[in-house]
């Protein structure tokens, strides 16, 4: 009998950690009988139409029971979650079925550095393995005194599918790039006001256009800042067309200093346009500088302002060799193949050992 791959998400929406759950459970799909466990949600639909069987909860009671059978038809599971309270739920619950069990603790990190990381130090007297997508991740759990022996790093990617799919700009044929993209929550620790306070100081970017995509609280502040000052700039909101966004831009720009991975730069890649970031944090771990995109200073407006001054002007043959970086990078650090394949290996360590 197939072994189930159980996969718990704290969340039923559709944004980075739900997609690459259901990412990695449709990769690993040859190998294991696929389950998603989330709240009702558009996860959930998502996973009904790739053909991945769906276990919706409302509380961690719920979840309890919707696992139990699981546990009680199955003498081996694969079981992976997001939330510790869903890890420590499968861990009492197993103590009384004794199913062999290979369980991974997903961390993709955020801004509340108790709930994110600190929360993670349960775990440390456990077996399960942390997984944490970026090294800097990594760098944050010890930080918050999580076990270094416990912690795995397998970083985030795109499938195989939607690389091929996604919708790409043409290679760069003049100089300088004109219209850039921010994909990104507008909230204070996503630093989008850094763009603004660039743009205050700097008037000669005006030539450049903005259009930043995404909701949050500081949303309507920004808004309002950018429509009295900068007509260059337009807050569009949630969009659902954000690869056709990409690929009709020329640049995309990332703002935060402590980004725990940045899945926008990956799509940004595949769209085929160049990435700029912050020199720290987990976006800055994922661009070769000068090889598959550029970085600036962090946190500082006229380090910022400087380099989109330069790719204002930058040759089209250095615009294309960031691009093309981008696309090597994808192939491999970042491919289906090659991540999907440390997973089925962690797992059959964790089940054979």
């Amino acid at each position: 009998m197939t072994i189930p791959l159980l996969y718990v998400l704290h969340s039923g929406n559709l944004y980075g950690t739900e997609r690459m759950a259901l990412a990695t459970l449709e990769g690993l799909r040859d190998r294991f009988a696929p389950v998603l466990f989330a709240p009702l949600g558009p996860a959930l639909a998502e996973a009904a139409r790739l053909g991945i069987s769906g276990e919706p909860f409302a509380s961690p009671w719920a979840f309890a029971r919707r696992l139990q059978p699981w546990l009680a038809r199955n003498r081996q599971v694969a079981f992976i979650a997001t939330g510790v309270a869903h890890s420590l739920i499968f861990l009492a619950l197993n103590a009384g079925y004794r199913r062999r069990a290979a369980h991974l603790h997903l961390v993709h990190g955020g801004t509340d550095e108790r709930l994110s990381y600190g929360r993670k130090r349960l775990l440390n007297r456990t077996d399960a393995v942390l997984v944490a997508v970026s090294a800097f991740v990594k760098e944050r759990l010890i930080a918050n005194g999580v076990a270094p022996d416990h912690i795995q790093v397998i970083e985030n990617f795109l499938t195989d599918d939607r690389v091929r799919t996604a919708p790409r700009r043409p290679p760069f044929q003049t100089a300088g790039v004109q219209r850039v993209a921010v994909v990104s929550r507008i909230d204070p620790i996503k630093r989008v006001d850094l763009l603004l306070d660039a743009l205050d100081r700097h008037p000669d970017l005006a030539g450049l256009s903005f259009r930043i995509f995404g909701s949050g609280w500081e949303l309507e502040k920004l808004r309002q800042r950018a429509a009295a000052q900068h007509p260059n700039v337009e807050f569009i909101g949630f969009s659902a067309t954000v690869a056709d966004e990409l690929a009709a831009s020329d640049l995309l720009l990332h703002l935060c200093p402590s980004e725990p991975f940045g899945l926008a730069i990956l799509e940004a890649m595949a769209a085929g346009i160049p990435v700029l970031v912050p020199d720290t944090g987990g976006a800055a771990l994922l661009v070769e500088d000068g090889v598959s995109g550029s970085r600036f200073l962090a946190d500082d407006a006229d380090a910022l302002a400087e380099r989109l001054r330069e790719l204002q002007t930058d040759p089209p043959q250095r615009l294309n060799q960031w691009v093309a970086g981008g696309d090597r990078a994808l192939a491999t650090r970042f491919s289906q193949r090659e991540r999907v394949a440390d997973y089925a290996r962690l797992l059959a360590e964790e089940l054979d050992g």
